[in-house]
């Protein structure tokens, strides 16, 4: 099980803090998801300054650590670029965002960076089905999208239930409300990424935390 810590942060210094914290457990070839919300598809806003992040981590010993960034925004088309810049690894966009996939998967494919795709839990999980042919890699938020310390929603379960019997070998992330007792659920029902904020943050040990969701 692949255990990705989130940060989800209001101004600079708690993304330098955080890192900070997770520079001290994380392997070489770990990853780092960043939270993105732009106060219109979601209602709240986060952090999220492209340039800012390539200063930052140019200053702190990230080793080979990789960025996830999660585009919890409504055109996505128009951040993508700066992200690539900036050196994600990974980008989540969300099915009810999209207006250009196309543009989007070849930005991805030309920077060597894997495109995800997401939908909120409202969302009806048989909308990723025409993406299937296209794409390997899919987040099922169980939370609404913004704000970390939601509690996981149910509805979660059968969407990646859903993808796991149509897409064995697809990439299938969780993300929002993920602690133990979630992450055992989500992967029995076939994912293989577990996104973990507060549980991970808010530990009394994060280092502890993050191993015993690893080892699920």
């Amino acid at each position: 099980m692949q255990v990705i810590p989130a940060l989800n942060c209001q101004d600079v210094h708690c993304i330098i803090d955080k890192l900070h914290i997770v520079q001290k457990y994380l392997p070489n070839d770990g990853w780092i998801h960043l939270d993105v919300a732009d106060a219109a598809f979601t209602y709240n806003r986060t952090w999220g300054v492209a340039r800012v992040w390539r200063e930052v981590v140019d200053h702190i010993p990230l080793r080979d650590i990789k960025l996830e960034v999660h585009l919890m925004v409504e055109h996505p088309e128009k951040v993508i670029e700066e992200w690539l810049e900036a050196g994600a690894r990974r980008v989540v966009v969300h099915v009810e965002a999209i207006q250009d996939f196309n543009y989007l998967k070849s930005r991805c494919d030309e920077k060597g960076t894997e495109l995800m795709i997401s939908l909120i839990p409202e969302t009806p999980v048989q909308k990723l089905e025409s993406y299937f042919e296209k794409c390997k890699a899919y987040q099922v938020l169980a939370v609404h999208p913004g704000l970390a310390g939601q509690k996981f929603l149910p509805v979660a379960l059968e969407k990646i239930k859903f993808l796991r019997e149509r897409l064995p070998d697809a990439t299938i992330e969780v993300d929002g409300g993920v602690n133990v007792e979630t992450g055992i659920k989500a992967k029995t029902h076939g994912a293989n990424i577990l996104i973990s904020a507060s549980a991970i943050f808010e530990s009394h040990d994060p280092r502890i935390m993050y191993e015993h969701l690893m080892h699920l």
